[in-house]
């Protein structure tokens, strides 16, 4: 029995020491890979359109009144030809700026402020995809409205309507490059209330500069009036007023309008990427 004993005994530092041994460490477990870029871009464009819905609704309207004001106003001085060519398609471009350009950089100059940037930076989406997303679902409130105004704009000034199927590329180009500046002002501003000023001198810069004919203007604010990327979004939609456009011409605008979009969205993304990691 007290062989017995003395096993037991014995064997209980064993077993302690067994237990105690730690397991091999295999190596630890990989992270699951990060979501790739168009499902990214597509679930926060849903999430920020689902957003946006509401709140955006009524300021929407608010642009499109302000263009068909701004108009009503313009109708007094400005009579036809190129002229009212220039304010029907500078108003009309000017509910994408107010959307696109201002409104954006209040949101961004908000997020950062509000460190909303910190839950993105948290999520395995790419950045380019946040800020796409984000342009995209502002840009999209502003089809409506710039239909409507360039509506009410034809009518007003007797243009004819058959060229208004170039809003189709004017307003996702043109809604594009003012984002992308809108979203890099927003996330560059080192506060929220300048982000808010930004966005609104941009806004003004594109009613003051995209609404009145440029006929009007000194040569120093038709250059200024060149820099501007919503200037060549107004110059495609004008151009299709003419009995005999220039399609050519019209396809450069464009084409600039996109480049411009590119670079914006590009600068865009680096301010973002730059703002998430302060």
């Amino acid at each position: 029995m007290s062989d017995r004993t003395t096993g037991a005994v014995r064997a209980t530092p064993a077993s302690g020491a067994a237990a105690a041994t730690p397991a091999p460490v295999q190596g630890a477990a990989p992270l699951a890979p990060g979501a790739r870029f168009f499902p990214a871009l597509a679930a926060v464009y849903r999430a920020q359109l689902s957003r946006a819905r509401v709140a955006r609704i009524p300021l929407l309207f608010v642009a499109t009144f302000q263009s068909v004001g701004i108009m009503i106003l313009m109708r007094g001085v400005v009579d036809g030809g190129s002229e009212a060519r220039a304010v029907v398609a500078g108003s009309s471009v000017l509910v994408v700026a107010f959307v696109a350009l201002n409104l954006l950089a209040q949101y961004f100059g908000q997020l950062r402020a509000g460190g909303g940037l910190d839950h993105y930076a948290t999520l395995p989406v790419p950045p380019a995809s946040v800020v796409l997303g984000a342009a995209a679902a502002y840009a999209s409130f502003t089809l409506p409205g710039t239909l409507v105004t360039a509506v009410f704009g034809c009518l007003l000034f007797g243009l004819p309507m058959g060229g208004l199927w170039i809003l189709a590329a004017v307003v996702p180009l043109a809604g594009a490059a003012l984002a992308g500046l809108g979203a890099a002002l927003g996330l560059l501003a080192p506060r929220q209330e300048l982000a808010t000023l930004a966005g609104q001198l941009g806004m003004s810069a594109a009613l003051l500069l995209g609404v009145l004919p440029p006929e009007r203007m000194p040569a120093v604010i038709v250059w200024a009036r060149d820099l501007l990327p919503s200037t060549y979004g107004v110059e495609a939609f004008a151009r299709t007023f003419e009995q005999s456009p220039d399609w050519a011409a019209v396809a450069f605008d464009l084409g600039v309008c996109g480049a411009v979009g590119v670079v914006s969205l590009a600068v865009a993304t680096w301010a973002y990427r730059r703002a998430a990691v302060r």
